[in-house]
């Protein structure tokens, strides 16, 4: 073989090695948006902050996310709609926000389902919560771990929430999907949905009475400061769900794609101790500030949760009566341990 034979060798071969060198190698860095509706400081903000950091660890660099607060590109609702069109790649919803799209997440959103975190840890993290995670493809978007809102805690400016009785026609804002309407519906309530940029702004002018999110969202978005009353009622529990576009997902190398799923569920865990020691020193602060706080007897969160049956009854049938046998199913067993 020439010197000119050997040299065009080795060229296609050199060739060939590009043609077949792996995606993961050969991708240039790719920039991503993710969208967070609270701010930096929130238990929401920071899981988002180290899953970024996590993802570019992971990813040695090729995949770089930056991180938007405060609601700045949208609503939820708006948001998800943009990541199904492939415009933004990452936000991190309350899983109510996709029961109008795959009703079977409605089962989550069940007043007074869950007494405490380890029931709600043990029904995300097992086969119930992947089954509804695959479900998701399907609408455009990918979901990748569960994190934590928390439990719906309520807050007033007329008068503490005790007994059953104490909703009574409160106009309380309710989150935007119809299970929220009807449980405060069963409760006495008024209804009046609100995106939660709009949440403030309504609690100061009167427009509603009250509302129900996370004692450590309450602190964050400072409705202390036009509520006098914060009642623990654990209305409802929330969990966050990071999701991804699947039109980028679809672009990702496995390699990427698994360094996302792992990114997702080690910030889970920091996000959710996070989450919770901010529901406890959120409680400690608004009181020192001068929110009244009670916390309602388990005898009348045994009257409200049996009010609300028949909210159970109707939305089992959309969720699926199987799927809330199962959830209901592994809360019992996590109790009996």
């Amino acid at each position: 073989m020439t010197s000119k034979n050997r040299n065009l060798f080795a060229a296609a071969l050199a060739a060939c090695a590009v043609l077949t060198a792996p995606a993961a190698a050969l991708a240039q860095t790719v920039n991503a948006k993710f969208s967070v509706t609270l701010p930096e400081k929130s238990h929401q903000g920071q899981g988002a902050a180290r899953f970024a950091e996590l993802v570019k660890e992971k990813t040695q660099g090729r995949v770089q996310i930056k991180v938007y607060y405060n609601a700045s590109l949208g609503n939820d609702v708006q948001v998800t709609s943009a990541l199904q069109g492939g415009t933004i790649e990452f936000v991190v919803p309350q899983t109510s926000t996709l029961t109008g799209m795959i009703k079977d997440f409605e089962v989550l959103d069940f007043p007074f389902l869950f007494d405490n975190e380890k029931e709600a840890d043990a029904v995300l993290d097992g086969p119930i919560g992947q089954k509804l995670l695959d479900k998701l493809p399907a609408k455009g978007l990918v979901g990748l771990a569960y994190w934590e809102n928390g439990f719906f805690n309520a807050t007033t400016s007329k008068h503490p929430i005790a007994r059953l009785e104490d909703f009574a026609g409160l106009k309380f804002r309710a989150v935007q999907a119809p299970i929220s309407l009807e449980t405060l519906k069963a409760l006495g309530a008024n209804p009046v949905p609100l995106a939660v940029p709009e949440v403030y702004s309504a609690l100061e002018t009167r427009t509603i009475d009250g509302q129900a999110t996370p004692t450590a969202v309450i602190a964050a978005l400072k409705f202390n400061e036009v509520q006098k009353y914060l009642s623990i009622t654990k209305l409802s529990y929330g969990a966050f769900l990071p999701l991804v576009s699947k039109k980028f997902w679809d672009k990702l190398s496995p390699d990427d794609q698994k360094a996302l799923r792992d990114a997702a569920v080690e910030a889970r865990a920091f996000q959710r101790q996070v989450a919770r020691d901010a529901a406890r020193s959120a409680q400690e602060d608004m009181a020192r500030k001068g929110m009244t706080v009670n916390v309602v007897a388990p005898a009348e969160i045994a009257r409200m949760r049996a009010q609300v049956r028949p909210v159970w009854d109707k939305f089992a049938k959309e969720a699926g009566p199987d799927l809330v046998k199962d959830v209901i199913a592994e809360i019992d067993k996590q109790r009996r341990k």
